[in-house]
């Protein structure tokens, strides 16, 4: 019952992505049955005088009744839909009893169309059979023309109906699938913001913090009056941070860029650098971009921690190729707190952003004291690759 009383979705009322040709055709076409039924009632002569004021009248009231049929059907009132429907078919019996025979069927055959076309069904159906049933009391047509006109004109409606239908859902597709590029767009434009933003963040994160590590250690070596050297050794030490820190700016924007150095390398040359113990497993692989960067951002983050938190301590790395995965394994052998306040330095939101890190990838990070009565402290990132 709901089909039959449901009206055409909009798009197929508003006609919006009708090619400007089709247009032109359609309007073309009804400006020319205009002009004939104009031409055959001019012609037979059945108005003198104030007849033509009555036929300009009549033309001008069924044009307006068209006109508003269209705006009323594209705000789906219905009422003053079939309201302006019954206009055209007064304006038909007018014409039938003013003798203009094929004016009237041309104003009912059209009226039909334009019910079935664009109103719902059962109502189209009940504007059908007024005006067909008129038509088929007044024609003077064989019976076997008679039927095929009324039973044909319904049809054309319908047929219309489709038509429009079918290019109102291919708009109303098209529409979602250009709003559907629109967001996927959006949504690959905020997730590069993301990155980049996590990148910028973890190597300043990381570089300021090894800056403040050292620059801390020197502010407590001058207030305790030790050795100037040793003093220096922190300050260079910090601006070696602080190099480091640059490298690590233009690697992450080699990163962004797509263009960066294996992750072996990379780990071999952080554990040379921390004087720490590497070991690499498995068959390796190419890495994607985010995996690559999630490794070399936690080994980053774990050798600081151990900078900080167990100066001195021995390091050892393991980075393993697993099927569809990669592990990295970071283990130091010292006693945590045993740097005072200098393990007090930075943030200390380092693990925490590279476990939300691994976990948009998919992965795990876990972080914890070595456990079994032993020293020492160990993290242990595994995410898809």
């Amino acid at each position: 019952m709901e089909n039959w009383t449901a009206w055409p979705a909009r798009e197929a009322l508003s006609g919006v992505g009708v090619p400007r040709r089709r247009q032109v055709m359609t309007w073309g076409v009804r400006g020319v049955l205009a002009a004939l039924v104009l031409w055959g009632a001019l012609r037979n002569g059945s108005f003198h005088g104030w007849g033509y004021a009555a036929l300009a009248a009549g033309f001008l009231a069924c044009a307006a009744a068209v006109r508003g049929y269209f705006l009323t059907t594209l705000a789906r009132r219905l009422w003053p839909s079939l309201a302006l429907l019954g206009v055209l078919l007064g304006v038909g019996a007018a014409a039938q009893l003013a003798g203009e025979h094929t004016s009237a069927a041309v104003l009912w055959g059209g009226t039909v169309v334009i019910a079935v076309e664009r109103l719902p069904l059962l109502h189209a159906l009940g504007v059908s059979a007024v005006s067909m049933g008129a038509y088929a009391l007044a024609s003077t047509e064989r019976p076997l023309v008679i039927v095929g006109t009324v039973v044909a004109l319904p049809f054309v409606g319908y047929a219309l109906r489709l038509d429009e239908e079918a290019r109102g859902a291919g708009f109303r597709l098209l529409a979602q699938e250009r709003a559907a590029r629109r967001a996927e767009a959006e949504s690959a434009a905020l997730a590069e913001r993301a990155r980049i933003a996590r990148e910028i963040h973890d190597v300043l994160a990381h570089s300021l913090s090894a800056q403040m590590v050292h620059l801390e250690a020197a502010r407590l070596l001058i207030e305790r009056g030790e050795d100037p050297q040793r003093v220096l050794e922190r300050v260079v030490a910090a601006r070696g941070m602080a190099r480091e820190g640059l490298a690590e700016t233009r690697q992450a924007l080699s990163a962004l860029r797509g263009e960066l150095t294996p992750v072996e390398e990379f780990l071999r040359e952080s554990a040379a650098g921390e004087g720490a113990r590497l070991e690499v497993a498995g068959e390796p692989r190419a890495l994607p971009a985010e995996a690559g960067l999630a490794v070399r951002r936690v080994a980053q983050e774990a050798l600081t921690n151990v900078r900080k938190h167990a100066p001195g301590a021995p390091v050892e790395m393991r980075f393993t190729y697993l099927e569809g995965w990669v592990e990295l394994w970071v283990r130091d052998r010292g006693a945590r707190g045993a740097s005072g306040e200098l393990g007090a330095a930075g943030a200390g939101y380092g693990l925490l952003g590279m476990r939300e890190r691994a976990e948009l990838l998919g992965g795990t990070l876990d972080a914890g004291p070595a456990g079994s009565g032993e020293e020492g402290f160990v993290v242990r990132l595994r995410v898809p690759a």
